[in-house]
């Protein structure tokens, strides 16, 4: 169903896209205004290619330094030392180098540079057996760049996670003004990704492309933007590892750059159906409990039981996912939509040598509990706090997906 009631945002930032595209740095500097730009990044990226020296040289003077500190997941201590960094270098600018994890935290960074109070006090907090709160955040922000080495959804958003292992869920923050005032596509940074890290972005890319197929309300912006997500995402993920050619990883950030558009041009509640939501609950905990488990292994490995277990609560929802795919059409029992798209995404998944089952991801059977109270507590996935009452089905759909 087409909707014309609806309300769409566009915010002033810029797309550099191809070979040489990080030339472009010193523009953006001058066009914030920024004098002593700082790098966030792991240490992988600086270590093992040339990447951020060539950004040195590109940036000259302008570099006021680096931190390539950060670790997978955003670990609290790493962000921490990062703040620290970028306050002592007298940054006026911050510019992530990596995937979702660094892009993340170098927003925290911005946000702890700025606001009072420790950083357990800016998080969404749960209150028991109410929604979640997330705290306004209102100090101006130093301008964000952010140059992408892997796809990721994370680089045009406004909300942040950070890895706190005495806590039993994620450190979650938001505050729009963290959003990017450039992003970075450049060809020979996307190249520098090895193939294991770049087809488990992909995966994340092109899972979150397929989830978003499932609408029911959608709008005509909305409908262009997830439709052409799944394109592109479709068409490119089978090609990324290819190590020689950066289209195709481009290809995925543009996937990925179309999903944060989906927010803004009004999809905040539209394909907001049980898979997509219990899937990235379920994955978000398991590759924060167990750091080893990327998290596109994460999400190919639950789709598939999720869709045949949860499916059924939203049936046009996946009617239109199974379509998409298309695998389902108006001849056939809307019963049979979850069960076609399962088939059909565990048998793409496992042509990408993807995991399947939890069992494949080598963690003990025993921490699905762990995975599910860790679930109950993503603001993403359940704002509502919806997943307490549905534990023991959620209990039994991790079972089955083992």
């Amino acid at each position: 169903m087409v909707s014309t009631n609806f309300k769409a945002l566009s915010l002033a930032f810029r797309v550099y896209s191809g070979k040489d595209a990080l030339e472009n740095l010193p523009t953006e500097l001058k066009r914030n205004k920024a004098q002593r730009a700082f790098i966030v990044c792991g240490r992988t990226v600086s270590r093992r290619t040339d990447l951020i020296a060539r950004m040195r040289r590109i940036l000259g003077e302008s570099c006021a330094g680096v931190f390539d500190e950060v670790e997978k997941d955003s670990t609290l201590p790493s962000v921490l030392k990062a703040t620290a960094a970028a306050r002592a270098a007298n940054a006026d600018l911050l510019i992530s180098v990596g995937g979702g994890s660094v892009t993340q935290a170098t927003r925290v960074v911005a946000i702890l540079l700025a606001e009072k109070g420790e950083p357990h006090s800016l998080i969404t907090q749960y209150p028991d057996n109410a929604p979640a709160i997330s705290p306004k955040l209102n100090a101006p922000k130093l301008p964000i760049i952010n140059v992408l080495t892997v796809p990721t959804s994370a680089q045009n958003r406004g909300g942040s996670a950070l890895r706190d292992d005495t806590l039993d869920h994620r450190m979650e923050f938001f505050d729009p003004k963290t959003r990017p005032k450039a992003l970075f596509w450049d060809a020979d940074a996307l190249l520098t990704a090895p193939s294991t890290l770049i087809r488990t972005a992909g995966c994340s890319v092109y899972w979150r492309s397929v989830m978003n197929l499932g609408w029911t309300d959608v709008n005509p912006l909305l409908e262009g933007v997830r439709l052409q997500a799944y394109r592109l995402a479709a068409r490119a993920l089978p090609q990324i590892m290819n190590s020689t050619d950066a289209a195709p990883r481009i290809e995925l950030c543009a996937a990925a750059f179309l999903l944060n558009r989906d927010a803004d041009e009004g999809g905040g509640s539209a394909a907001r159906h049980w898979v997509v939501r219990a899937t990235y609950a379920f994955a978000t905990s398991l590759f924060i409990s167990f750091p080893h488990i990327g998290q596109g292994e994460a999400n190919t490995a639950l789709t598939g039981t999720v869709l045949r277990r949860l499916g059924g609560r939203d049936p046009q929802a996946m009617a239109n996912l199974a379509r998409g795919l298309g695998v389902w059409d108006d001849s056939m029992s809307v019963a049979a939509a979850p069960g076609l798209a399962a088939d059909d995404l565990d048998k793409f998944f496992t042509e990408l040598g993807m995991p399947t089952r939890l069992r494949d991801l080598d963690f003990p059977r025993e921490g699905l509990g762990q995975v599910l109270e860790n679930s109950l507590k993503n603001f993403n996935a359940d704002p509502k706090r919806e997943f307490v009452r549905e534990r023991d089905l959620l209990h039994d759909v991790l079972q089955t997906a083992w």
